[in-house]
């Protein structure tokens, strides 16, 4: 056993594979940080942090108690796909996006109709200038209906039965939410962020599979499996807040993803097998944040982008993911909030609109100041967004009524 734990501690400072026979169910270490081994000889390095909380404490239910008809959300839509690429979405239910019409590029009011087309650049059919005129009537490829109702309400660091995961994008490290988990820690929240295998202090195998999109979904699995209570809070940056953390197990609660660019299905970069080196070497001196001082500084302190060129290569020609279309995240029913940095080189404002427009709640937050980085160069003011994305309750009309419904297909 103690063999197997030291193997695994150096897995994760050497990024050697041990020689491990079973699984290893975590190694605590004495700056606050676990090793969790997901797999035999798969360690991961995980920050975890729970306030201590007195055994009379009030369950959340008793200290505010909720008012009749308070957060409850009727989301109904209707999402048709045509064979020739056309994508309607109606929207049936209460004005809940009403806040972020400033944010959208299409109507998002009680009974409005969303016409987009998918991102396989199939174009839509052009709709005649007649209105009267005659066309022919047009069968679907698909159609989802969505009627159900939720309640949406507010997580507090006072209620136990919350935690935040914080989750990176390629290249990063649980590191780069320092400024994060400090902040919700302090306000009383359970924190949860590992590493992704081959970043910060977790493993790296020297294998392609290793790195594929459903082999790190798995990883992301056994921590939410670990750590995961009543309601949990998915935060994501890019590669992690758009793909990773839609495909790991429910109950899911609100999520909220910086720079997570369009809904559209994963599928490998051709640039990257070609030229790992090179783009790599264009990755960290190019974009990655605003070119200024402070910004370097932030990116080297915070283990930003120290990735090897075989991990960038492997994590780029994994990312398949065919089902994450624009039809998938136009079914998610859970509030998502959307942050921007508007120097952001990798991810451009219009993707991020393109998902504000297409899921069902959903609110586009821009910051000035920040880049793909924001989480780093602007943390008071991301802090302060998503304390108040945690704390937001949707005020439901009074003849709402509670209940859950079904989701049809």
């Amino acid at each position: 056993m103690l063999t197997s734990i030291t193997d695994g501690i150096l897995c994760c400072l050497l990024g050697k594979t041990p020689n491990a026979v079973g699984p290893l169910e975590s190694v605590e270490s004495s700056d606050g940080y676990s090793f969790v081994e997901v797999k035999p000889g798969r360690v991961l390095r995980v920050k975890h942090a729970a306030p201590s909380r007195s055994a009379e404490e009030a369950p959340p239910s008793e200290e505010e108690p909720s008012r009749p008809g308070m957060g409850v959300v009727h989301c109904k839509r209707k999402i048709t796909v045509y064979r020739n690429g056309q994508l309607i979405i109606e929207n049936l239910g209460e004005a809940v996006r009403s806040d972020i019409l400033h944010c959208q590029n299409g109507s998002t009011e009680p009974n409005s109709t969303v016409e987009l087309e998918l991102s396989d650049g199939t174009a839509a059919t052009p709709t005649p200038a007649n209105p009267t005129a005659k066309r022919r009537k047009r069968k679907p490829k698909k159609t989802v209906n969505i009627d159900c109702k939720k309640r949406i309400t507010s997580c507090k660091g006072t209620q136990s039965d919350v935690v935040l995961f914080f989750l990176h994008g390629v290249g990063g490290s649980l590191d780069i939410w320092k400024e994060q988990l400090d902040f919700f820690t302090k306000l009383g929240y359970e924190v949860v962020a590992p590493d992704l295998a081959g970043h910060g202090a977790s493993s790296a195998p020297q294998i392609a599979a290793a790195y594929t999109f459903y082999t790190l979904a798995e990883d992301i699995r056994a921590v939410f499996k670990r750590y995961a209570k009543k309601r949990n809070i998915l935060i994501g940056h890019s590669y992690g807040g758009s793909s990773l953390t839609h495909t790991s197990p429910p109950p899911w609660g609100t999520r909220m993803m910086l720079s997570p660019g369009p809904p559209a299905a994963q599928q490998p970069h051709p640039l990257f097998p070609p030229a790992p080196q090179l783009t790599l070497l264009c990755l960290r001196r190019a974009g990655f944040a605003r070119q200024g001082a402070k910004e370097k500084q932030l990116l080297k302190e915070g283990n930003a982008f120290n990735v090897s060129s075989f991990v960038l290569r492997a994590m780029m020609s994994g990312q398949y993911w065919p089902e994450g279309d624009e039809v998938y995240h136009a079914e998610l029913t859970v509030p998502i909030l959307l942050v921007h940095g508007m120097h952001d080189k990798f991810v451009p404002v219009e993707e991020d609109q393109r998902m504000a427009e297409i899921l069902l709640i959903a609110f586009l937050k821009v910051i000035d100041e920040g880049s793909h980085m924001v989480m780093m160069e602007c943390p008071e003011t991301v802090n302060t967004l998503l304390h108040e994305f945690l704390l937001w309750e949707p005020e439901s009309p009074p003849a709402a009524e509670e209940g859950t419904g079904t989701e049809k297909k």
